[in-house]
Order: C-alpha cells, then structure tokens, then sequence
C-alpha cells in the first residue's frame, strides 16, 4: 500500500503521536468509540408497515428497494487501514478492529515473562501474522497490550468520520506506521497455505495443542503406518 512518508518520530509516546483535531485522516488513525453491527442472515428483525417480524436474509436479497432492519450495535476501537490517498477522498473508510491482545492472539493467554512476551510481539516482523500489535497507552486509551485484528473490518462514511475527529484518539508513528502498513498489505496480498499438510497423524495432534482451528487433511485422519524396520 501506498502512502506519505511520514517523520520516523512524532510528539508523542511510544509508538503514537496525537494529532491535532483538524489533522486530516490517515492511514494508522487510532479510534474508540466506532461502532460495530452484528448482523446474523438468519435473524433479522424487519421493520415495515406490517410491524416488527423476524426473516431470514433470503426473503429479502430479492428486493431492489430500502428496507429498514434493527441490528445490534456496540463500539469498538479500530485503527484507519485505508491508505493515505484514498483517505482523503474515498467515499468510504475501511478500519480494522482492536482489541485486547490476549483476545486477538491465543498464544498470549498464559504468556506473563518479558522473554516470552518478546518472542511473540516480535513474530509480526518475521511472520504473516493476523494482528498488529499496539503497546498500552493511556493518553490513546490502551491500558492492557492491545491488537489489530485484520480478520474483522468496518466501513464507515468518510465525511461521518471526518466529522467524529473527537473520537480520534491517536495515530501510529512514523516507525509504526511504516511496520503496519507493510504487515497489513502483506496479510491481504497472502496466498492460501496450510503449513501442517505433511504431518502424520501423531504430528497433527501435537501441531492441534498450539493451533485448536486446525482441520485435518483426508490423509492425516488415516492411522500411522510403520514397516517393521520402523524405529519404535
């Protein structure tokens, strides 16, 4: 992704700078307070000249005219993905959201060891991860170690979050911001890769303590085979 150069350090702490409510928006813009609907396709609540009545998404993605629906909302903090040049024009911004880093990454539920800590904040250098990490501040309102979670992505009009600047809470640095707009493009840029697809069955079950998600392939549900000139 493209985007501005920006200075290597602002006024600010740590990785964050703090821009001035007027500061047009950036690629790295830090938000709380964004919200966030939760739609399920199966329960809709449909609101027309009939009453309230729950449907499923089906009846209605035949319609060619406005519908009203109520959907739940809660705010959730989310940082600006949209690069720098489309930020200042594009009809809409697309934010991905943050959360505490123990929520985005699982490995870091037991992890309390600075020695531990750094192996795994350092992996976003190394690795394709599906986070960004963001240390605590609380000038942006960040009191626990906190992730970007690029699997979950909002959209919002530019000129309502133009106008919803008060919300801004802080931005990357120019160190930062350089990190995260390569980690984010890399993520959407990846190709599909199932690292655990040469595992035997034994490998996969270890490999499964670390990763729970991971789904086997046909071949790794057959049981082990061994010759008799195997080690044992």
């Amino acid at each position: 992704m493209g985007g501005a150069t920006r200075s290597p350090v602002g006024n600010g702490g740590m990785i964050y700078e703090y821009p001035d409510l007027t500061a047009p928006l950036r690629q790295g813009d830090i938000f709380v307070g964004i919200p966030r609907i939760e739609l399920s396709l199966e329960r809709i609540l449909l609101v027309d000249a009939v009453g309230e009545r729950e449907v499923k998404w089906q009846e209605l993605a035949g319609r060619t005219v406005q519908c009203n629906i109520i959907v739940p909302v809660r705010s959730v903090a989310a940082i600006v993905a949209t690069q720098d040049c489309d930020a200042i024009r594009s009809r809409d911004i697309t934010l991905c959201e943050i959360r505490e880093f123990r929520d985005v990454e699982r490995k870091s539920h037991d992890t309390k060891k600075p020695e531990k800590w750094k192996n795994l904040i350092t992996q976003q250098a190394r690795l394709n991860q599906k986070w960004f990490y963001l240390p605590p501040d609380e000038k942006v309102g960040f009191t626990e170690k906190m992730g970007v979670d690029f699997l979950v992505t909002l959209r919002v009009p530019r000129a309502d979050l133009e106008e919803l600047r008060c919300l801004r809470k802080g931005r990357l640095n120019g160190v930062a911001d350089e990190h995260f707009r390569e980690r984010i493009a890399e993520f959407f840029r990846r190709y599909p890769y199932d690292e655990w697809y040469p595992l035997n069955k034994e490998e996969l079950a270890a490999y499964a303590q670390e990763y729970p998600d991971v789904k086997p392939f046909p071949w790794q549900e057959q049981p082990v085979a061994r010759s008799e000139s195997s080690p044992r």
